[in-house]
């Protein structure tokens, strides 16, 4: 099956192995916040930060089961506020944040996206980037295509990071494709169990960890330097073929 986005994947394949056009003034300190699917044992955000290359920084501060209400309490706004500020004369802070999964729980659509818009300012008010991402897919089908729940939640991801007037990386868009090329079946190797289709095993992290810094080097091309390049692993993202995570 091919990508019903191709030119956009091609386009994100492009620009990974690319050289930067500019150089960021300063080294990026990534704080990676989110829910589980970003997650240590579950999410993709440790396969993105094993990329990183020295002086820069990342940290992986995503928080199982929690919604863009509940990241923010004990003490875990308080903190990234802190190190934002802290980190801001040596480095670019800059504040990835996907959450979605839960949130479409207990929450109403027009909240979630306020919730995400408050986020966004306040990061940037403390001196940081804030970088929203869309809702990493679920790897549930109907038939041969996969059940897109989350697609309104992408919808207000991408409006509140306009109304704010911030990057975003569309990684439900891009997850999304890419599950539905290579497969119900291929796609479930990526399980962290065997019905789980949410969260991710190694492989799934290595895969969609390299998904979404490739996504993040085509937004941000002058960070390129910062992260190791694995061609392998970015071109069967891009053309849409199984990958192991091993490449």
């Amino acid at each position: 099956m091919k990508f019903t986005s191709l030119s956009l994947l091609t386009s994100l394949f492009s620009y990974a192995l690319a050289s930067p056009v500019a150089r960021a003034s300063k080294p990026p300190y990534l704080f990676l916040i989110g829910d589980s699917t970003v997650a240590v044992n579950g999410g993709w955000g440790d396969g993105l930060l094993s990329y990183i290359k020295d002086p820069a920084e990342g940290e992986n501060r995503g928080k199982s089961g929690s919604t863009t209400v509940s990241w923010k309490t004990n003490g875990r706004w308080e903190a990234l506020i802190e190190d934002i500020e802290a980190n801001a004369d040596s480095y670019e802070p800059i504040v990835t944040v996907q959450f979605g999964h839960n949130d479409q729980k207990s929450l109403e659509l027009s909240e979630f996206q306020s919730n995400l818009e408050d986020i966004a300012t306040d990061i940037k008010s403390a001196g940081g980037t804030p970088i929203l991402i869309t809702s990493l897919t679920r790897r549930s089908f109907d038939g041969s295509e996969v059940i897109q729940d989350l697609a309104d939640w992408r919808k207000a991801t991408i409006s509140a990071a306009k109304a704010v007037g911030v990057k975003y990386l569309d990684l439900n868009l891009a997850s999304t494709d890419y599950v539905n090329a290579i497969g119900k079946e291929d796609a479930q190797n990526y399980n962290l169990a065997s019905s789980d289709r949410t969260h991710l095993n190694s492989a799934g992290e290595a895969v969609f960890g390299r998904m979404t810094l490739d996504l993040l080097l085509e937004a941000r091309e002058d960070l390129a330097e910062y992260f190791e390049s694995n061609e392998a692993l970015s071109e069967k993202i891009a053309n849409g073929e199984y990958a192991s995570g091993d490449e």
